[in-house]
């Protein structure tokens, strides 16, 4: 009788402690009740056009929400949404060498997403992440621009599944 009262003390204090959430092993804090997420396709309204960064950046979102959490995808209408469009998408010089020649060049996304949390509505938010990855200006921009956006937008996913997951 002593260990099936000491196992339901143990089982309410981590109940208590959860907060009627589910945490995962990364950290993330996902909303009881909260089974699906979709993901609507993210418009490039930048500028300049990078013509698959929109296709990167949704496939990459539902990858990672697919293999940090335990949430399946919706193809819409999930419990947890995002949508968003990425707004900047700029390549430009950072630092200048003493004989006046550019010597790094900075890719910059920017990116706006909107979570709507239809469990938690205090929890939705419209946010511009911006981020940007470094490269030698002696590098010709279209031969390292995959890898430069591969970069960037693992970045810029993290940001967003922080702020949405984990509360940064």
């Amino acid at each position: 009788m002593g260990i099936i009262r000491n196992l339901l003390i143990i089982a309410a204090g981590m109940y208590l402690l959860t907060g009627c959430r589910f945490y995962s092993q990364n950290g993330a804090s996902i909303p009881l009740g909260a089974k699906t997420f979709s993901v609507s396709y993210i418009n490039n309204v930048a500028s300049i056009v990078m013509p698959t960064l929109s296709q990167i950046m949704t496939e990459k979102l539902k990858t990672k929400f697919i293999n940090e959490t335990n949430l399946k995808l919706a193809q819409s209408d999930g419990d947890l949404r995002f949508s968003g469009k990425i707004t900047s998408y700029v390549s430009s010089p950072v630092a200048v060498q003493g004989n006046q020649q550019n010597a790094v060049n900075r890719l910059t996304v920017t990116i706006e997403i909107t979570y709507e949390n239809t469990i938690e509505e205090g929890k939705n938010y419209t946010q511009l992440f911006t981020n940007f990855v470094d490269y030698p200006a002696t590098l010709n921009f279209a031969s390292v621009e995959n890898q430069l956006v591969a970069q960037v937008t693992d970045i810029l996913v993290q940001d967003i599944f922080n702020r949405s997951f984990i509360n940064w």
